[in-house]
């Protein structure tokens, strides 16, 4: 049954290619909830669009010709201020560049295009994730009581951090970065990060947070060993864990079955960091969709570790650090500015 056309959520297709407009049309017009108002071939005809037909999420395409998506970012925020912007971006080393830009511009989140557009399986996959992404970026939030207390008493603790553990996804680029750059010179735990992004982004992402932060960064690779005051990013297509040695913790990856529909996923990052580290664990959980985190934080809470949630209304989604926060695992649910606070204050740093 349709949702009345005032509910239903009002989507915006910007691509110079037809033919990817209409894959994006094919996908949505059959959900109930949503509506396809307007479809445009470059960016400055989508502002026009935008400006008659006033819409809830747009899907942007990163490159076209007269006015590509970069620039029309800032326009199409301008001319509707309460859209949220899909990047539609291909996977590559320029598409995953651009793509950051466009985050840190203000876009909410990004959609990697079908390498294949007659591949039911490849079509199938970036449908789900179109739609789940429409759907939780076109509805509006509905503060619950955590995000009316966005502040909890943080459980005691004795034990100094050892690690410091993120999960993000939707608004997690930003997000990071935010955290990153908002902690004291001197706070040197290794930083662990799985962040939901294909392969490409997440190179890109550690490259961009480096620079961001002013701390080594890199793409994790199998074997490393964890040293302190660097940041290790997931890459794309592997699950990251940390495993004990002789010679201290290292790095390791594989490509074990998808948790929570994601690779690389938060939760087996998370239990294997409850594993090492034990009480010393540090984990926060910032914006994303789903309940990723979740798991992973509760194996954190029974070996004695500390896990913090970004609150409600700073998130992009508050899915991941709600599912943490509704739960009862955080010690403290906080807005993203308030946290590389809480965290130097846990490690006794600044």
């Amino acid at each position: 049954m349709s949702a009345p056309p005032k509910d239903r959520i009002r989507v915006l297709l910007i691509d110079d290619s037809a033919v990817v407009r209409g894959v994006w049309r094919r996908i949505l017009e059959p959900e109930p909830d949503i509506e396809v108002v307007a479809s445009s071939g470059n960016g400055r005809l989508g502002v026009e669009a935008l400006s008659a037909s006033p819409a809830d999420v747009a899907i942007l395409d990163v490159e076209m010709p007269e006015m590509d998506g970069l620039t029309a970012l800032p326009l199409l925020r301008a001319a509707c201020p309460g859209l949220k912007i899909i990047m539609a971006s291909t996977l590559t080393t320029r598409g995953a560049k651009v793509t950051l830009q466009a985050l840190s511009l203000g876009a909410a989140d990004y959609i990697a295009k079908p390498t294949s557009l007659t591949h039911s399986g490849a079509l199938t996959s970036v449908a789900q994730e179109l739609i789940a992404k429409v759907r939780a970026l076109g509805r509006p939030v509905r503060p619950g009581p955590e995000a009316l207390t966005p502040r909890a008493t943080p459980r005691p603790s004795t034990v100094m951090p050892r690690v410091l553990a993120i999960a993000s996804s939707t608004g997690g680029p930003n997000a990071l970065s935010s955290v990153l750059r908002g902690l004291p010179a001197g706070f040197m735990l290794p930083i662990l990060i799985a962040q939901h992004m294909p392969p490409t982004f997440t190179a890109m992402l550690a490259e961009h947070l480096g620079k961001d932060s002013g701390r080594p960064s890199c793409q994790a690779e199998s074997g490393t060993s964890v040293r302190a005051g660097e940041i290790y990013v997931a890459p794309g297509d592997y699950h990251m864990i940390v495993a004990a040695t002789s010679q201290g913790p290292v790095i390791d990856l594989n490509q074990g079955p998808r948790e929570n529909f994601c690779r690389p996923a938060a939760d087996p990052l998370l239990r294997s960091v409850a594993v090492v580290y034990g009480p010393a664990a540090l984990v926060t959980v910032l914006t994303g969709m789903g309940e990723d985190g979740r798991r992973g934080s509760e194996a954190v809470v029974r070996a004695g570790g500390t896990v913090i949630a970004q609150d409600q209304a700073t998130s992009v989604v508050w899915g991941m650090p709600g599912a943490v926060a509704q739960a009862g695992l955080a010690a403290a649910i906080l807005p993203l500015d308030e946290i590389p606070r809480h965290i130097a204050r846990l490690a006794k740093v600044g």
